[in-house]
């Protein structure tokens, strides 16, 4: 990477750094209105943005991008509504900044309260989807921190209309313009001069594949949050509603298999196999799902390919999936610690002791019952939109809302105390 192109990424990283101290003192109320003004200029903007968004199509389909990512990068007038919605569901979600976390008095008079701040700078990489422009300017504007974004080169004329547009709204609001800071530089050398951009940056969130996300973890001097690889199973249990579980396992897979919570692996308890596996797999089959299945899976349904190890720790993004027959819960639970990767399991079943051994002996950030992995979102959950989700421990785990975008600090009060 040239010099030039460090100098830039060091100058966006500064420049936020440098509005970071006066974002984290607005009030909620100037905050707000920034936020109800940004989508209000989605709105009005959406064909500037679309335009952009097709170019940004146009360009990938020529590049010869993957059908799944193709559909991560587009943009339509309903999605926008969509997004413009979520931007004033999070302007009514409570500000955290500011929020009393814990408070006591010492017995020599000292009150100590422990008090929501904002991280300062916040970095996110992510790949081909627009949307997370919106989203993680509205949550770092929500929380009174600086956002340094760093999409692909593949959505990048889709990122600047957005981030433009947002820019100008917020500025005219009262929210310092370089508070949010949309990267010129999309190389991969570049992200590795980001990451390390430690004098200017408290947080950097990788989205994305499994490759760039362990490259910025490893390499990263910036503290940074694991996210987002959602190698996503259903197990369907002997005690399994089958009416309930067909259409569950169908959404998990084919509602947007782009996305890092759709399910990837479907586990089969033996005994409902016979009756559930054939008529499940034909209706995923008919929905353009291939199938990649075990022995046992292969005798119930011939049309399906031999699935081998690397297929059961793939996270596919797209039209496959993996099946596996198990003897019992315990199978199952064996399998999703082996292969998963602590992003969503799901369960289906009507039996309470083997619901509960599930909770308790998966280890992944949201485990579902009798509910679809795709209800592992920030948005659906109540938090407006997500910044990533998390499947580590430390800090934040699951959907990343305003809470986990936060810090704190302790303010003691005295009266003269001396030590």
């Amino acid at each position: 990477m040239t010099t030039t192109s460090q100098r830039s990424i060091k100058t966006q990283c500064k420049d936020a750094y440098e509005a970071s101290s006066e974002l984290s003192t607005l009030s909620t109320q100037v905050k707000n209105d920034a936020l109800l003004d940004m989508a209000d200029a989605i709105r009005n903007n959406i064909p500037t943005i679309l335009e952009a968004n097709q170019r940004d199509i146009e360009n990938g389909i020529q590049n010869g991008l993957s059908t799944a990512l193709v559909d991560r990068l587009k943009l339509n007038e309903e999605r926008m509504m969509g997004v413009a919605t979520s931007v004033e569901e999070i302007a009514a979600l409570k500000d955290p900044i500011g929020e009393t976390l814990t408070g006591w008095k010492q017995p020599n008079g000292l009150e100590i309260s422990k008090v929501r701040v904002p991280l300062g700078v916040i970095s996110i990489i992510y790949e081909a989807r627009p949307n997370v422009t919106v989203d993680a300017i509205s949550l770092a504007i929500k929380t009174g921190n600086a956002i340094v974004l760093r999409g692909s080169s593949s959505a990048y004329e889709s990122n600047k209309a957005l981030s433009d547009v947002m820019r100008s709204a917020a500025e005219k609001a009262g929210v310092p313009g370089k508070a949010i800071q949309l990267l010129d530089d999309t190389s991969r050398e570049g992200v590795q001069t980001l990451i390390k951009m430690d004098d200017y940056l408290n947080l950097v969130i990788p989205r994305g594949g499994a490759g760039l996300i362990q490259s910025v973890v490893k390499n990263a001097t910036v503290p940074a949050i694991e996210t987002g690889v959602g190698n996503c199973h259903v197990y369907v249990d002997k005690d399994a509603d089958l009416e309930k579980a067909l259409p569950l396992v169908i959404n998990a897979k084919t509602h947007r298999p782009s996305v890092c919570n759709s399910a990837e692996s479907l586990l089969i308890h033996q005994d409902v196999a016979e009756t559930f596996l054939p008529q499940c797999l034909q209706a995923l089959s008919d929905a353009g799902v291939e199938i990649r299945g075990c022995e046992k899976t292969l005798a119930l349904f011939p049309p399906a390919k031999a699935v081998t190890d690397e297929d059961y720790y793939t996270e596919f993004l797209d039209l496959f999936l993996s099946v596996k027959v198990v003897s019992s819960l315990d199978g199952a639970l064996e399998h999703i610690k082996t292969y998963g990767s602590h992003h969503s399991e799901a369960i289906v079943s009507e039996n309470v002791t083997s619901i509960q051994s599930f909770i308790d002996h998966v280890d992944a950030a949201a485990v579902l019952v009798n509910a679809s992995t795709r209800f592992t979102d920030g948005g659906v959950f109540g938090f407006g939109a997500e910044m990533g989700i998390s499947t580590q421990k430390t800090h934040a785990r699951g959907p990343m809302g305003l809470p986990e975008l936060t810090s704190y600090k302790y303010i003691v009060k005295g009266d003269g105390h001396i030590r």
